[in-house]
């Protein structure tokens, strides 16, 4: 069975989170910031409606509700991510170039994915084209 990898899981889901979560912290802060110059520069004689304050803080609440959505979601896929490893845990399992192949005995998280600790001590990265039997 070939495995289409723990780090390449991790990765991907941490990088599209990141990039989510960045992408809306920017709109967050300018939404905010376009909420606060629209009630300093209001025209006095003609002030805006408590309806539409209502409505933009209502628009600021979801945004920020996306925001905790997203670190929550992060938070999600890593533990999926430590599960799918633990599952390796007691296999056999052969590099993409063939070259090493053992029986799995832990896995080494680290900030690019995991690593299996074969029963001789080596170590073999997870991800694409690394098989597991």
């Amino acid at each position: 069975m070939q495995v289409g990898g723990v780090t390449e899981s991790t990765a991907s889901a941490t990088l599209a989170t990141q990039t989510a979560q960045s992408r809306l912290m920017v709109d967050y802060h300018a939404f905010l910031q376009l909420l606060i110059a629209q009630m300093k520069n209001q025209d006095p004689t003609q002030p805006i409606e408590s309806t539409e304050y209502i409505a933009q803080l209502a628009a600021f609440s979801n945004v920020e509700q996306a925001v905790q959505t997203n670190a929550k979601l992060d938070s999600l896929m890593e533990a999926i991510s430590l599960a799918q490893a633990d599952g390796i845990i007691g296999r056999t399992i052969t590099s993409v170039d063939g070259s090493i192949t053992g029986e799995v005995t832990a896995i080494r998280i680290i900030s690019g994915g995991a690593i299996a600790v074969l029963a001789d001590g080596r170590e073999v990265m997870l991800g694409p084209g690394v098989i597991v039997a």
